[in-house]
């Protein structure tokens, strides 16, 4: 259902930053970046919002507080 795409896109993005942290490092290389078993145009939309967020929200408190 496109509504679980969407959801594990968000979920997936959110936690993109984590496992992006870990694998630089060397660890945890049986988790990928990025499901490639479940990309499609809403994963997609959903990964990229996930991934956006803490960037979207960052420019925004600064904002607020000039």
């Amino acid at each position: 259902m496109w509504w679980q795409d969407l959801l594990w896109g968000i979920w997936n993005g959110l936690t993109a930053w984590i496992v992006l942290i870990v694998h630089v490092f060397g660890q945890w290389s049986e988790f990928p970046f990025y499901n490639t078993a479940r990309a499609g145009n809403w994963y997609d939309f959903g990964f990229l919002l996930g991934m956006g967020s803490p960037v979207l929200g960052g420019l925004g408190a600064r904002r607020s507080r000039r």
